[in-house]
């Protein structure tokens, strides 16, 4: 049984539906990543898991217990706000102690829980210092002291390090995983950054105008997407639509324009039998010389059009006979604009979206 289910829940803003019938469970102890575009539907989601929404309809579930109606003071949550909110009045010490103090808690179990908190986020030494005296990383970490120091039974963070620098980012988010690894805290984090996302989660649900299109741990969305829209969004930047397919063995023959390409349908999470359109990252074909030999199946010949410096390497857009595709090859002795090449597709590399 999921710790918490959000079961064919609708949320609408001025009449128009922002989620409909949108369904998730979320298992205990578990750091899941909501990731899409502005307008998915991702805050909106955390938002009513928080309580600050209502859902038109739908139920939410949480330690089997109904929480659809529950307020946002009667829900013992956690939430890590984008801009930190804290009290710049307020020490770092007070800042963290205010949600016990309004649960009545005693002066002496005050200081020894925001003392073990202050620990955990490598503030101690910090507790008279007041938040303009703080980094954004230090001003980050007290928010998330805040909302841990009352022991809740969900944490949730909405786009907790937008306001960082990328260093700042990169260090935080290795923090932040920490942090819930150790107390083995239930996390729901929302995030536009692919690569914050994926680093600290067990499973991301990847979202699109309010449905959630895949929903898996970060490795297999990163190799195997799901659907055209999910494949696009992690960087599969070429598209081939197939006109015919042929299983053959383990693996499916699929011909475009006369051309005729294999697709392992073990390293796709598509539906094989319905889909005709394959994917394939700018870094996952091979560019090469024309002179070299060009292979019977995934390969074809092409024209340089545009050449890009990308610093580690150079980023193509090549001239197909199925139309432009996007390559990125680390080499450097770039090719030439209009230069005649060879690209390969490695079956392995070439999966098939919905």
């Amino acid at each position: 049984m999921a710790l918490l289910s959000l079961n064919n829940i609708s949320v609408a803003y001025n009449k128009q539906d922002i989620l409909h019938d949108f369904n998730l469970d979320i298992e205990k102890g578990e750091l899941i990543s909501l990731l899409g575009p502005s307008g998915c539907g991702k805050t909106t989601t955390l938002r009513l898991i928080a309580g600050f929404l209502e859902a038109r309809k739908g139920k939410f579930m949480f330690q089997d217990k109904d929480y659809t109606k529950v307020s946002v003071n009667k829900r013992n949550f956690g939430f890590v706000f984008q801009n930190y909110a804290l009290f710049p009045h307020l020490s770092v010490f007070d800042n963290v102690a205010f949600g016990l103090r309004l649960r009545k808690v005693s002066k002496v179990d005050i200081e020894k829980r925001v003392s073990s908190i202050l620990g955990i986020v490598n503030l101690t030494g910090f507790e008279k210092r007041f938040t303009q005296e703080l980094s954004g990383g230090q001003r980050q970490r007290v928010a998330i002291a805040r909302a841990l120091i009352i022991e809740p039974d969900l944490l949730l963070f909405d786009e907790p390090l937008s306001n960082l620098d990328a260093n700042l980012r990169m260090n935080m988010r290795v923090e932040i995983r920490r942090i819930q690894q150790e107390l083995g805290i239930t996390t729901v984090y929302v995030s536009h950054d692919q690569e914050e996302c994926f680093s600290i989660s067990d499973q991301v649900a990847i979202m699109n105008k309010g449905i959630i299109e895949q929903l898996d741990d970060p490795a297999k969305i990163y190799k195997m997407p799901k659907t055209a829209f999910v494949a696009d969004f992690i960087g599969f930047k070429n598209f081939i639509t197939f006109d015919e397919r042929n299983v053959q063995d383990k693996f499916i023959e699929f011909t475009r324009n006369d051309h005729r390409f294999i697709v392992d349908p073990a390293v796709c999470s598509a539906n094989v039998e319905k889909s005709k359109v394959g994917a394939i990252r700018p870094d996952n074909i091979i560019i090469k010389p024309s002179s070299e030999p060009k292979a019977e199946k995934n390969s074809m010949s092409a024209n340089v059009k545009v050449s890009t410096f990308l610093g580690r390497g150079y980023q193509y857009i090549v001239d197909t006979p199925i139309g432009q595709l996007t390559v990125n090859h680390e080499t450097e002795n770039p090719y030439n604009v209009d230069q005649n090449v060879i690209l390969d597709f490695p079956k392995e590399k070439l999966v098939l979206v919905e």
